[in-house]
């Protein structure tokens, strides 16, 4: 399966002068929700991860995913996998599990991006998780942004991964791009504007 085609095919790998939501800059800007806007493709892309993940024996109960941007990414894998799928959500800039949501102890859970960059997001619902008795077993994503290293991949760990070391890490795709420094960026220096797009900015 060709996932950067797919991206490509559903205008999600968008290239141009991006502002991510780190504040570095960069020519190439990952849009998930452009290509889970189709369900046959969202389908098509939790099949594949799942499979990935049933083939290494992880055993999962419940995918959980960080509101906004794993929601689709998670119902669509805990759907594969036939588990139940829950989600964390910000409340006054914290995460936060509600809405009925319950975890027992000892409930195996795999967070669920679409896209991880350092997964500071995921590791940050993990610790609500945690918190009310859940065990973190794995984290999944469609895309990797190539910080940190996924099962069978070449990629070396990067220092600003926040993803434990200790449970496996399971994604479709490396989409490595370069990214800047507003104040080094060589697309600011040529005259170009810097855009926001995602669920941050339009």
């Amino acid at each position: 399966m060709d996932i950067k085609k797919i991206y490509m095919d559903s205008n999600a790998l968008l290239e141009g002068h991006f502002k991510l939501s780190s504040g570095n800059h960069s020519q190439f800007y990952l849009q998930s929700a452009k290509v889970l806007e189709n369900p046959k493709t969202a389908k098509l892309l939790a099949d594949a991860l799942a499979l990935e993940i049933k083939k290494s024996g992880l055993e999962v109960d419940t995918v959980c995913a960080p509101a906004l941007g794993g929601l689709i990414a998670g119902f669509a894998l805990a759907t594969a996998l036939d588990v139940r799928s829950i989600f964390a959500e910000r409340v006054d800039g914290k995460m936060s599990i509600r809405r009925g949501f319950e975890i027992k102890k000892g409930e195996r859970v795999l967070m669920c991006e679409d896209i991880i960059t350092t997964g500071g997001s995921a590791m940050e619902a993990a610790e609500v998780v945690k918190s009310l008795g859940g065990e973190i077993v794995g984290v999944a994503a469609l895309a990797n942004r190539g910080f940190c290293k996924r099962e069978n991949s070449n990629i070396i760990t990067k220092p600003n991964c926040k993803l434990p070391q200790d449970i496996p890490f399971f994604a479709l795709e490396d989409f490595t791009f370069e990214m800047y420094a507003p104040d080094e960026c060589p697309l600011c220096k040529e005259g170009s504007e810097a855009i926001k797009p995602g669920s941050r900015g339009n």
